[in-house]
């Protein structure tokens, strides 16, 4: 029998660490409460951060609301709009009778005047004297102040009412289909008022001795001709004006768009002569485009306001039997000077029309182009 021998695993002499149980206790509880310090110190952060971006929201919120206190609303801020675009094209329009009255008379009297804008000014000085450049001022400007409101104020309310129908985003996505149907709108409205007008300055420039201004002019048609003849130009003034303006205001805002994107600066950083600047380049761009658009209607407006139609012919009948008359080359004639007085009055439309927007503060409004912010 051999003799015992004890195990050493069991043997008393080896000893085994054992944590206690104690001991991860103290330490969870040590771990969970730097753990809470942490946080807590995270949480007081997070919750400054949030309050200070509280307070910077509410103090925007407080500087908006103020702003819109103080600006012109509805009818007021539409009124401004129809103000300023009333002026802008009274100016323009009015400024540049002298033109207008070269170009008229080249497009109603080729054979005579066929010598250029410069040669026109000399046979119209030679033959009837200086004077004879202002022919038609009065119905100019008092026509074209009456349709600057309704195109310029127009625009901007029906822009406004189809943002506010699309809402912003999808306004932006289509913005051009907004700038050309507000456009579009608005000269509809602004023809209306201005037909009688524009029929009288053709019929005083084309036939200097017909009247001695607008107010007899005016008159004379009434009483010879009746109402009606004061709208026999409606159509093609229509066909002449609504694709102008849409050209106008969509090349406009278009070209805007462009150059700001080019410079990367938003509108309301743009220095005085800065937005000077821009307007004036974009609305020279806007008005060559619309001069081109719109110049066979305003051929066929001048020669179907020079005389009456025969008995029982129909201004859509006239204006076909003149378009065959005339034909493409004959459509443009004048081109060349239009194209001087249609780009120099829409960029000085634009420029005069910023400007006193800023003066009377209409400058509200959403901005649906893609430019820098």
């Amino acid at each position: 029998m051999s003799p015992y021998r004890p195990n050493p695993f069991f043997s008393t002499t080896n000893t085994f660490f054992v944590p206690s149980v104690g001991d991860k206790v103290d330490n969870a509880v040590a771990q969970a409460k730097a753990l809470g310090q942490d946080a807590q110190s995270r949480a007081s952060e997070l919750a400054g951060k949030a309050d200070n971006k509280f307070q910077d929201a509410k103090e925007a919120v407080k500087v908006t609301a103020e702003d819109a206190a103080g600006a012109p609303q509805g009818i007021d801020l539409y009124s401004r709009f129809a103000l300023a675009g009333a002026l802008g094209c009274a100016v323009t329009h009015g400024a540049l009778t002298p033109v207008d009255v070269v170009k008229t008379r080249i497009q109603l009297e080729p054979e005579v005047y066929n010598k250029g804008m410069v040669g026109g000014f000399r046979q119209i000085i030679a033959n009837e004297g200086a004077g004879a450049l202002l022919t038609g001022f009065g119905p100019t400007a008092v026509g074209y102040a009456i349709q600057g409101a309704f195109k310029f104020g127009g625009y901007e309310f029906w822009k406004k009412k189809a943002i506010d129908v699309l809402g912003v985003d999808k306004a932006r996505e289509n913005r051009q289909a907004v700038y050309l149907g507000a456009s579009a709108i608005a000269e509809f409205f602004a023809d209306i008022a201005l037909c009688p007008l524009e029929a009288t300055r053709i019929r005083l420039v084309s036939q200097p001795s017909f009247a001695t201004g607008l107010a007899s002019g005016f008159l004379r048609i009434a009483r010879e001709e009746g109402p009606a003849a004061f709208y026999a130009g409606f159509g093609p003034i229509l066909f002449k004006q609504v694709p102008y303006t849409m050209a106008k205001f969509a090349v406009f805002e278009v070209a805007s768009e462009k150059i700001l994107q080019a410079t990367g600066k938003s509108k309301d950083s743009l220095t005085s002569g800065q937005s000077t600047g821009l307007n004036l380049s974009a609305g020279l761009i806007a008005g060559m485009a619309a001069a081109v658009i719109s110049q066979p209607a305003d051929t066929l407006l001048s020669k179907i306001n020079k005389t009456k139609g025969a008995p029982g012919q129909s201004t859509t009948s006239r204006l076909v039997q003149m378009a065959g008359q005339l034909g493409v080359s004959g459509l443009f004639t004048g081109m060349s000077a239009r194209l001087v007085m249609i780009g120099t009055l829409t960029a000085g439309q634009f420029l005069i029309y910023g400007d006193i927007k800023k003066a009377l503060n209409a400058t509200g409004g959403v901005e649906i182009a893609a430019i820098p912010k």
